[in-house]
């Protein structure tokens, strides 16, 4: 039996547990700090070292593989693997994990890869036997979870699957090298020629089949721009619907199968809804039918005749079809129309500034002309970083504590600390934000907004050089009058190689100033092979959590707001063996149940 100190000290450890010690909960944590956030890109790119970069524009220095858009397998294959070895440790969490990933956030390809595995696994609801023959009780349905991952419904949601995800989910299992995997983990006959699909057409064809006897869910999924991608769906699965109407709403003429088996949508009355091309058409003519017919943006661009083209009252007749993502990637589009000058028209993207959940504006500015839309953009991807903060504390009164190391084995890293720290101080509110930077000595830092300009000018001035101490930034700040209120927790992100003292000499600091540290998060930049162990150390030496994440995964505009809220949850069950809250969070989610 495990003793009190063993079980402290099996906590501590955890933060520099080897690779082939890691358990489920640490792997799952590997996961989301460190995995991209696509699968799938629509551009072509690189294949540069099993890392996709787009090709237009890279650098010759670069090198690389060409690869074709669509599935990028490399990294397929990657986050596959790492999802198959948490579930083999714990089919449970992972069962919760798939959930949490559905209904909790925005990482659409990791849903897909959630959903494909639970629909494969083996935990299938089996019956399992007494001595005698007789059935003693039924194994967990896992499977049934990947059902309800393509079922789940939630009226104006962004969170459940979309009919692109749902194919995609097909698509990824078929894949050879992920069809591979699944047979390796005993997922799927090994010796069968088809890639293992386990429940996927049953979970496609219920889903087509909801939205057949629902025809208005179909028909707006058709004007959303989804048609062929229900054709496919339909295809892959073998799905025969109840009634031609539904072939009529898709546009789909239908002709008798080889066997003679096909008994729907054969008859000659068939009639098909047409998405024509509006050649011929005059542009008020092309606004009637957009306005007439509810069509979106995806649905219009592909059939404008080309001496028409799109124009600002085509766009102003799409608008209502765009939804506030859109927006914000059409920013270039609409300020080339001229209609950010429209103030109705201006004062609905500024709302959609407002919601920005990822920081993909900051590519966006670079293709603007006016520094006006340009620092709105920026505004986005600060409100992408202030609402993951706030989710991530909304349970706790939570203070934060950047140390930036600034010595001089961060020569030739500092820059990218600085561009990474431009993109998440700005989410943190300032009265409950502690900055400094430290070499020998420590800087206490204050930016004069709440905005990566802000952030930005308060960094330009740091420059690596000097030795490291990172308790020199904990002495700084307190000198400085830096207290944490009582019952208030304080997490400490700090920004470098860890090359500094020893940690438990870091752990002292904190104690003999008075800080209490619930958790330490590692933001880990390093030139060459100059990394230490001080970070790590001071979250062994004080009993915490500890959390890590390469600096370039910050270059991800989808990733930054999922590592802020990861790294931040302190844990909530204080003389228990600790978890990062994030994964309480995981376990405390339910698990997804079949619709009725």
């Amino acid at each position: 039996m495990m003793t009190q100190s063993t079980m402290t000290q099996h906590n501590a450890t955890r933060a520099i547990l080897a690779e082939s010690q890691k358990g489920p909960a640490e792997r799952l944590l590997d996961v989301v700090l460190g995995s991209s956030a696509h699968l799938w890109h629509n551009r072509p790119g690189l294949d540069v070292g099993g890392v996709w970069h787009a090709r237009k524009h890279a650098k010759k220095s670069l090198g690389g593989t060409p690869v074709a858009p669509g599935l990028f397998v490399p990294a397929a294959v990657r986050l596959y693997g790492q999802l198959v070895e948490i579930y083999k440790l714990s089919a449970e969490l992972f069962a919760h994990f798939a959930s949490y990933a559905l209904v909790e956030t925005d990482w659409r390809d990791l849903k897909v890869a959630c959903a494909a595995l639970m629909l494969v696994q083996k935990r299938a609801g089996e019956p399992l036997h007494d001595d005698d023959g007789s059935v003693a009780f039924y194994d967990d349905d896992y499977r049934a979870v990947g059902e309800a991952m393509v079922l789940f419904y939630e009226k104006k949601s962004a969170r459940m699957l979309t009919p692109k995800g749902i194919l995609r989910v097909a698509e990824l299992l078929e894949t050879p090298e992920i069809a591979a995997l699944n047979r390796a983990a005993g997922f799927g006959d090994p010796a069968a020629k088809k890639a293992p699909l386990g429940r996927w057409k049953r979970a496609a064809t219920r889903w087509l089949a909801l939205r057949e006897k629902n025809l208005p869910m179909l028909q707006g999924l058709v004007r959303a721009g989804y048609k062929e991608t229900i054709k496919k769906i339909a295809r892959k699965a073998g799905y025969k619907p109840d009634a031609q109407v539904f072939f009529e709403v898709l546009g789909w003429k239908q002709k008798q199968a080889e066997g003679g088996h096909r008994t729907v949508g054969l008859s000659g009355d068939l009639k098909v809804q047409k998405r024509e091309r509006f050649d011929g058409l005059a542009e008020a003519e092309i606004c009637e039918a957009i306005v007439d017919q509810k069509l979106s943006y995806k649905d219009v661009v592909g059939r404008l005749p080309k001496d028409v083209g799109l124009t600002p009252a085509i766009m102003v007749c799409l608008l209502p079809s765009l939804s506030d993502k859109d927006l914000r990637m059409l920013t270039p589009t609409l300020e080339e129309l001229g209609l950010m000058t429209e103030p109705e028209i201006r004062k609905r993207w500024e709302r959609a500034i407002e919601t920005a959940t990822d920081q993909r504006s900051l590519h966006i500015a670079k293709n603007v002309k006016s520094k006006a839309l340009k620092d709105k953009l920026e505004e986005a991807s600060d409100n992408a970083a202030k609402k993951a903060v706030a989710d991530a504390t909304r349970e706790a009164d939570v203070h934060v504590m950047f140390l930036i190391d600034q010595s001089g084995s961060m020569s030739g890293a500092i820059e990218q600390s600085k561009e990474a720290l431009s993109k998440i101080l700005a989410g943190f509110p300032q009265e409950k934000l502690h900055i400094a930077s430290f070499n020998t000595v420590g800087t206490v830092l204050r930016p004069k907004a709440s905005s990566r300009a802000a952030v930005q000018h308060m960094l330009s001035g740091i420059t690596a050089a000097g030795g490291t101490i990172h308790g020199a930034a904990v002495q700084a700040l307190h000198t400085a009058g830096v207290r944490v209120p009582p019952g208030a927790q304080l997490v400490v992100m700090v920004v470098g190689d860890e090359a500094g003292e020893d940690g438990a000499t870091l752990g002292r600091t904190f104690r003999e100033l008075g800080y209490s540290v619930a958790a330490i998060g590692l933001i880990v930049n390093v030139v060459g092979n100059g990394r230490g162990t001080t970070v790590q150390g001071c979250a062994r030496a004080l009993d915490v959590p500890f959390t890590e994440v390469k600096v370039s995964e910050f270059d991800d505009p989808y990733q930054v707001p999922r590592v802020l809220r990861a790294m931040l949850e302190a844990p909530k069950l204080p003389g228990v063996v600790k978890q990062a809250g994030w994964v309480e969070r995981v376990l405390k989610t339910p698990i997804l149940a079949l619709p009725s």
